[in-house]
């Protein structure tokens, strides 16, 4: 499904990827680890089209399709999905107003019919329900007053509701308490499917315990220094990244 080879990326003049590459199979779910100024969250805007972060060298392809030749729009409506560690605040648009219009968006970019209020309003109550949401949450002006908990369950719900291809958590857990890191967990978890691939970009170890991965891959100094399996990231939790920051 995703396809990375010798990615270089930078920021500024800042090179932040420097010769990444990643396989990611369909149906899987891949863990990606990592000290603070590895590249992890850089990897996250570069496939997911964020202004500002130049592309240097190397190829992201999603089934084939260059992802890179595309605007971020044109991704999302390709299915590609991004959980930002710090979700944006929106004064006053209302959850269901954005949720609606970013939908009907991406039906139209697939030249598919819109969804009605109806079938919204249905859809929207059976997801609300699956994560234990208010759904008086999806009225108030999006992240608006959210707790850090909060954010994190409206991500996931937009998850649900928009049904994307490729999903890039970055640090979903960050800020979460253990009842709301396991509601999340949940509804992720949910949301695997033989058809769909998700990349969980994570600091801790502890995410993995509830998000289980197929394959975690250790990211330092802008490339990929090692995979594995989940043991590996019990072994990053005992002994740190610094082997491999050393090696990269």
């Amino acid at each position: 499904m995703l396809s990375i080879k010798n990615l270089h990326a930078r920021v500024e003049a800042a090179e932040i990827l420097k010769g990444l590459s990643l396989e990611l199979p369909a149906g899987e779910v891949h863990a990606i680890m990592g000290p603070n100024g590895a590249g992890k969250s850089t990897l996250s805007y570069v496939l997911t089209g964020r202004q500002g972060y130049e592309v240097t060298d190397g190829t992201a392809t999603l089934d084939g399709e260059d992802l890179l030749s595309l605007e971020a729009n044109e991704r999302a409506a390709r299915g590609v999905f991004l959980s930002f560690q710090y979700p944006l605040e929106i004064p006053g648009v209302p959850a269901m107003t954005f949720l609606r219009t970013a939908m009907n968006a991406q039906h139209k970019a697939r030249g598919e019919p819109e969804i009605s209020a109806t079938d919204f309003l249905k859809r929207a109550r059976e997801v609300a329900g699956q994560l234990k949401m208010d759904f008086d949450m999806l009225k108030r002006p999006l992240n608006v007053g959210f707790s850090g908990g909060e954010k994190k369950r409206m991500e996931i719900f937009q998850m649900a509701m928009l049904s994307p291809r490729l999903l890039i958590l970055d640090e979903t857990d960050s800020g979460l308490d253990i009842d709301a890191l396991k509601i999340v967990a949940d509804g992720v978890n949910a949301l695997r499917r033989p058809d769909r691939a998700m990349l969980v970009i994570t600091h801790y170890q502890r995410l993995l315990d509830y998000i289980h991965p197929d394959k975690v891959h250790v990211l330092a100094a802008g490339r990929i220094a090692a995979t594995g399996g989940p043991e590996l990231a019990h072994e990053l939790e005992r002994e740190g990244y610094d082997k491999y920051a050393r090696a990269a």
